[in-house]
């Protein structure tokens, strides 16, 4: 059995970001070896999100609309955990939303997606390194 264990980190521009990150979670797996296997993809920190959806930029500009609706920054005095000195309840609510990791078959040592599938790292919380696990096992 074949493993290899990665860290990407990220370092937003925004407090809010969706990076597409399928390519650097291609070339970890090309560089595993692994021909037949799985691949974790999991973000290590509580506010921020890894999923896969389709990269088109109006689905993109949804999901940002509609979790501002569901879980909205302002007012911060609105949530109780922004009351231990913290502005990022928000932040941690839109994680729980768009989930904390996807795994993906590698059949032929080629992520195995459906049409369209991309990995996304989401963040919600941004302007500091945060990093996102990388674990694919396989033969």
């Amino acid at each position: 059995m074949k493993s290899l264990t990665e860290h990407l980190v990220f370092t937003t521009e925004r407090r809010r970001e969706f990076i597409n990150i399928t390519a650097e979670v291609e070339a970890l797996v090309k560089q595993s070896g692994v021909r037949e296997g799985f691949c974790l993809v999991n973000a290590m920190h509580i506010t921020a999100s890894v999923f896969i959806n389709d990269d088109e930029s109006g689905l993109h500009a949804d999901f940002e609309e509609w979790l501002e609706k569901f879980a909205p920054h302002e007012p911060v005095s609105h949530y109780r955990h922004n009351q231990t000195g913290e502005d990022n309840a928000d932040a941690h609510l839109k994680r729980t939303i768009m989930g904390r990791e996807v795994v993906v078959a590698i059949t032929g040592g080629k992520l195995d997606f459906g049409p369209w599938e991309q990995i996304f790292y989401g963040e919600f919380d941004g302007r500091r390194g945060k990093r996102v696990l990388v674990k694919i096992i396989g033969e």
